[in-house]
Formats: structure tokens, C-alpha cells, sequence
């Protein structure tokens, strides 16, 4: 059982790690985000009450949610056309830099 359990801590560990190299270019997701800025606010957090916050967010979610608006599979008549043109990368790097905000 403690082989197993070092075994399951091992591979854990392993795929943080890669996750947390995965991640974007905060400085490439700042350039990016001046299109954001209109909803979401300048430093990602939104003066409407009806737009998220985006600073602060856990970049993983942030990029989950685009691709869900670019696929389809969730559906805004404003984020989904935000969404469609934007790359892996683009997403990454988005989600660098808005989860680096305060």
C-alpha cells in the first residue's frame, strides 16, 4: 500500500509540474487583453455587475472557458466571436496574465 500511495504521490506531483510549465506568457496575455478590457475592465475586474472578474481567476479555468466559447459548447452572443480567433497560445497567455492579477 505505501509503494502504491509513493507511486500515485509520484505521478501527482509529475503532472503539476508540467502543468504549472504548461502555462502562457503573462506579458503576451497583457498585449492581448486590451480587447477585455471593455467588459471586463482594464485590470480584469469589471465595472458591470453582469461581466465576471477576470483578475485572479485560476488560469486553468480561464482557458477552459474559452475553449468551451469557442467550441460551441458554451454559448454568449459576445464571448463566443471574442473566443473563435483566438489560439491555444492566445488562450494560454490570456489566462497567464489575468490569473497573475491581484
Amino acid at each position: 500500500m505505501r509503494k502504491t500511495t509513493a507511486i500515485i504521490l509520484s505521478l501527482s506531483l509529475a503532472a503539476a509540474v508540467g502543468m504549472a510549465q504548461a502555462g502562457g506568457d503573462a506579458a503576451a496575455g497583457k498585449a492581448k487583453a486590451g480587447t477585455c478590457a471593455g467588459c471586463h475592465g482594464a485590470n480584469g475586474i469589471s465595472a458591470n455587475p453582469i461581466w465576471p472578474n477576470l483578475a485572479g481567476q485560476k488560469d486553468a479555468y480561464l482557458v477552459k472557458q474559452l475553449k468551451a466559447f469557442k467550441s460551441g459548447t458554451r454559448k454568449d452572443p459576445m464571448m463566443s466571436p471574442m473566443a473563435k480567433p483566438l489560439s491555444a497560445a492566445d488562450m494560454a497567455n490570456l489566462a497567464a496574465y489575468f490569473s497573475s492579477l491581484k
